[in-house]
């Protein structure tokens, strides 16, 4: 995945998006959404993948998991029993979210959702407001898939009518202008961050903290380390759901890049690296591969075992943890965890100055 620069995190200009779907689908109004994908879409992915796969380790970055149906996916992923991630999560969610969303108790303000994908894990967010709250809360998610982003909304308003939605179809790692006026809470939820090295996690961190005021708060989630055995197993489930997951990245490049990867010629492989802390998720050729990437110009050879890395996935201490927030510019006001300490939620605050 290319660095990011934190003076460009959010300035690609929005517009209205064609999303768009029955009114019937919802009791309350419909969304109202904007894209800031932009028309230079395929060349971005072109040109990332092109950049991946003609480095010294041949990678793809992760964000192309995410098609509609890799987005689909995932959400299989995440009720799996050995994906403890989004389970654990959503027990922290559940027992602390009128704490956290006491956040609109003190005036109107945007609950903005950085990667939402499913709707799950702002439901138990939106089952903590107070009636006060809930007159006070506009919610914005922000995702790459604009199919998820308008499943997930009708869902929403036929649960909670009352919700004021604004959806964004985005690539956040290339950022948005503007962020909703006045005061916000961002929810950066799930292992997401994980999937970024140090200094790309730092240097997102930093555009956000540049466009937090006094008030906003980021509500960051982040898988801690634990044995490797469990860690591994949520990657490697039995059911062969991650594997799928992995191998349709290569069928998001062939539809959107003219590609010919044939994805039954890769092996899923996902290992824990003890020394750089993190899971790395490969895709590993089973034969002698040659393909080509029509919209990329390029052709790719493969040796048997040679590997395409398609995501990393950090586990941190809390001092590693730490050092991130400190470098960025952020400060925890509030640490959330579970009893085994297995996942957690940071509420950060910028730092005044």
């Amino acid at each position: 995945m290319r660095k990011i620069d934190p003076q460009q995190v959010f300035d690609t200009p929005c517009k209205p998006s064609g999303l768009k779907g029955p009114e019937s689908c919802c009791k309350g109004r419909p969304p109202s959404a904007s894209s800031c994908m932009g028309t230079d879409f395929l060349q971005e992915m072109a040109g990332d993948v092109l950049s991946g796969m003609t480095g010294s380790v041949k990678s793809i970055p992760s964000k192309y998991l995410y098609d509609a149906y890799g987005s689909s996916l995932f959400d299989r992923i995440c009720t799996l029993p050995e994906y403890y991630l989004t389970r654990t999560e959503l027990e922290i969610l559940e027992r602390n979210a009128h704490r956290i969303m006491e956040f609109f108790t003190k005036g109107e303000g945007s609950l903005v959702e950085i990667g939402s994908g499913s709707d799950l894990k702002i439901r138990s967010l939106l089952k903590g407001l107070s009636r006060q709250g809930a007159s006070q809360v506009r919610y914005v998610p922000v995702d790459i898939s604009e199919t998820s982003l308008l499943r997930s909304a009708h869902r929403l308003l036929s649960d909670f009518p009352w919700l004021s939605i604004n959806a964004v179809a985005a690539d956040f790692t290339r950022g948005i202008r503007h962020l909703p006026d006045g005061p916000k809470l961002i929810a950066f939820l799930g292992g997401t961050f994980g999937n970024f090295t140090h200094e790309q996690g730092v240097d997102l961190l930093k555009g956000f903290a540049r466009s937090m005021n006094g008030r906003d708060r980021m509500l960051l989630g982040i898988d801690m380390l634990k044995p490797p055995g469990i860690i591994e197993a949520a990657y490697n489930d039995r059911s062969g759901v991650t594997a799928e997951f992995n191998r349709n990245i290569l069928r998001h490049v062939n539809s959107k890049l003219r590609a010919d990867f044939r994805p039954d010629d890769f092996e899923h492989l996902a290992f824990f690296d003890p020394n750089k802390e993190q899971v790395e998720m490969h895709l590993k050729a089973r034969l002698q591969i040659r393909t080509h990437i029509s919209e990329a110009g390029l052709s790719v050879c493969l040796k048997p075992g040679e590997t395409i890395l398609t995501e990393i996935s950090r586990k941190f201490s809390r001092d590693r943890a730490m050092a991130c927030f400190d470098q960025a510019g952020l400060v925890p006001v509030r640490w959330f965890s579970d009893a085994d300490a297995w996942f957690s939620l940071v509420e950060l605050a910028a730092r005044a100055g």
